[in-house]
């Protein structure tokens, strides 16, 4: 069976995921085509993310007259396909925050993925996002291309569903797949009864061998916690940083060390200035696996001060690594970690609560902390097994397609 990927910006460092589950699925005699909309503009520090970027198709490299011709000679194969196609852009667009032109350019985008997928003899797409990704695949399929899917990740696609018709790209697909409970529980307010049985949930997945023998927990103190991501308002980095400027001046001896970067970076910088943490908070940029790993080995656990979430890889990746950790309550975190079992889970946004957190970390025996690493790990590793997950997926691609609207 042949699958086109369609996503938006591929490989990217926050992405990984999605490299997991393609190649779990190739694993399983798939064959998986990778197109993205543009390449990652920064640097790859992933070895496995540069051998992914010289494997995939980026569609705007093409210039625009590969795009127009697309839409030329597919129009010609099937006018009254494109007729439907456009009429579904405008339509689509008319209702979005990103306008009607925007979805004009989606809809060049997906006559070039339908182009391909006819001359490459495609069976299924499959998107990554509710957003562009899934547009572009929607748009594909109006014009003759193979029956489409996507998975949902959130928390951006149900921060606006109606703005970028998530109900609509759902009614067309074939299926959709979200990464937890929540998520699907999300999908059902904006989606028929009808269409609920094509919904279904599919972790992220890990890989247990990179898992295979991780190390104790320090045993040493100061406390040492690492969180991971992009920098950005829903990851709650500066409410952390005001948290662990009280548990420093409450005497705690504690170390944070930052994995990532993003647009906040400088603002980030300023809080530690301002809160005088220069000698407790480490920024280190975004670090490949090997890194990530390194640093979670000298850390006694995670700590995820996010606003929103989907279900965050770093977490199931840290626990796997028999890291406890403090999360918020948001999203599908709790439907992986278990309150008291694999560490604490405050309310987000709350900042006294991740302080008591924090504090209760710091004093909890390491006889404690190790039993938790223990029960976390067992937990994220018989959840999130990436062959067992996309084993999952490769059968719902092997369905005989649903009908779907024109």
């Amino acid at each position: 069976m042949k699958i086109g990927y369609i996503l938006n910006t591929y490989p990217s460092p926050s992405h990984s995921f999605i490299r997991r589950e393609i190649r779990a699925l190739e694993r399983r005699g798939l064959t998986i085509h990778r197109f993205a909309m543009r390449r990652h503009a920064g640097a790859l520090p992933d070895p496995a993310d540069r051998e992914e970027a010289a494997r995939t198709e980026h569609v705007l490299e093409k210039g625009a007259l590969a795009l127009i011709w697309a839409l030329f000679t597919v129009g010609l194969q099937r006018p009254a396909r494109i007729y439907s196609a456009l009429t579904l852009a405008i339509r689509t667009g008319r209702g979005s925050d990103v306008g009607v032109f925007r979805h004009l350019i989606y809809l060049l985008e997906a006559a070039y993925i339908a182009r391909r997928a006819m001359a490459l003899r495609l069976d299924r797409l499959h998107a990554h996002f509710g957003t562009n990704p899934a547009a572009v695949a929607m748009l594909a399929q109006a014009m003759g291309a193979p029956a489409y899917s996507f998975t949902v990740h959130g928390p951006e696609e149900f921060d606006k569903p109606a703005a970028i018709a998530l109900g609509r790209k759902a009614e067309r697909a074939d299926f959709v797949v979200t990464i937890s409970a929540f998520g699907r529980s999300q999908l059902c307010r904006w989606v028929p009864h009808r269409i609920w049985p094509c919904l279904h949930v599919i972790h992220c997945g890990i890989e247990p061998l990179t898992f295979a023998e991780p190390p104790p927990l320090p045993a040493e103190r100061p406390l040492v916690l690492v969180a991971i991501g992009r920098f950005s308002e829903q990851k709650g980095q500066l409410l952390l940083l005001d948290a662990v400027a009280e548990v420093v001046r409450r005497g705690v001896d504690l170390r944070l060390v930052l994995i990532g970067d993003g647009e906040m970076r400088p603002l980030i910088e300023r809080g530690i200035a301002h809160h005088g943490l220069g000698r407790h908070v480490r920024l280190t940029g975004w670090l490949d696996e090997a890194g990530v790993l390194g640093e979670l080995a000298q850390a006694h656990g995670l700590i995820v001060p996010s606003f929103a979430e989907g279900l965050p890889m770093v977490l199931m990746e840290a626990m796997a690594y028999g890291r406890p950790a403090i999360a918020t309550w948001v999203a599908g975190i709790p439907e992986l970690m278990e309150h008291g079992k694999t560490g604490w889970l405050v309310p987000a946004g709350d900042c006294g609560a991740l302080v008591e957190a924090i504090t209760d970390m710091s004093m909890t025996a390491d006889t404690k902390l190790g039993k938790m690493a223990k029960t976390a790990r067992a937990r994220a590793l018989t959840r999130h097994d990436i062959d067992t997950e996309a084993a999952k997926l490769a059968a719902l691609f092997s369905q005989r397609p649903r009908t779907h609207p024109d």
